[in-house]
């Protein structure tokens, strides 16, 4: 009989966590927003982050409110050497914390923690027929998403990001766009949307576009998103959502229902910033 209590007991206090633990993280991030936002982040932020003079005073205030959560929640490795510093974990967190403004993001909650490389490493591939290993090989990476609990970077390819704006390459953006879309634990292109209706519009934008791409890259054509979309729907997906930030009046201009698509999705439209930027 005591032991059918205490068990009851601990299944009563187990679900009770479950049901209030929601509520309790909302509770401790928005007092982490509450924080003082350290005025050595911001002058970091003004000297990296391109398009930050660019938000309204209202995107400004959320996207700091992210910026300290986001330090506050993931782990910050080095690897090969690198020495991890506040500079880099500022710049990290901005353009990574981009994709959550107006409030739609929860914060990548699969991810643990940020491994940093300085320069481009090197990674296994396998490549996997049926049930069979066809081949394995070390590639070179700038940048991974896993769909577990870490992502990876290239220092030195995020600083040459940071420089080269609007060429629409951004390993922090198409890295982090991959998190969002392994959300649900599967990577295909099709991020958790808001409503249930709205997985039929995107999957036919998604497809029509992608399937254009791959015939755009076979027959040479010139066009506004990199080659390697083409590759993989979430690859495309990742490339979009590169594209959009950083090329949005071209990606407007060729592939307009794509970009209304991403402005839904991401609740943002980035060609204001970039007309204010010019």
């Amino acid at each position: 009989m005591l032991q059918t209590i205490i068990f009851l007991v601990i299944t009563l206090l187990i679900a009770i966590a479950i049901l209030f633990s929601p509520v309790l993280i909302k509770q401790k991030r928005n007092q982490i927003k509450k924080r003082p936002f350290p005025p050595l982040w911001n002058s970091i932020i003004e000297n990296n982050l391109p398009v930050y003079p660019c938000l309204s005073p209202t995107q400004r205030r959320q996207l700091q409110g992210h910026i300290q959560v986001f330090l506050a929640e993931k782990q910050f490795i080095g690897c090969n050497g690198l020495q991890v510093t506040e500079e880099m974990k500022v710049i990290i967190a901005a353009v990574a914390c981009l994709l959550l403004l107006n409030e739609r993001g929860k914060y990548f909650p699969k991810l643990r923690s940020i491994l940093i490389y300085p320069t481009a490493y090197f990674a296994n591939e396998t490549t996997v027929s049926g049930n069979y290993v066809v081949e394995e090989k070390r590639v070179i990476r700038l940048g991974e998403s896993w769909n577990k609990d870490q992502l990876i970077l290239s220092w030195q390819q995020v600083q040459q990001d940071i420089y080269n704006w609007h060429d629409g390459l951004n390993v922090i953006l198409h890295e982090f766009a991959h998190q969002l879309d392994q959300e649900d634990g599967k990577a295909e292109g099709v991020p958790i949307l808001q409503t249930q209706s709205d997985y039929a519009n995107w999957s036919k934008i998604m497809t029509q576009e992608y399937q254009q791409l791959c015939k755009d890259v076979e027959q040479g054509r010139k066009i506004v998103m990199n080659s390697y979309g083409a590759t993989h729907p979430a690859e495309f997906f990742a490339v979009a959502t590169e594209t959009f930030f950083e090329k949005p009046q071209q990606l407007l201009n060729k592939h307009r229902f794509l970009y209304e698509l991403l402005q839904n999705y991401y609740k943002l439209d980035p060609v204001q910033w970039d007309i204010k930027n010019t």
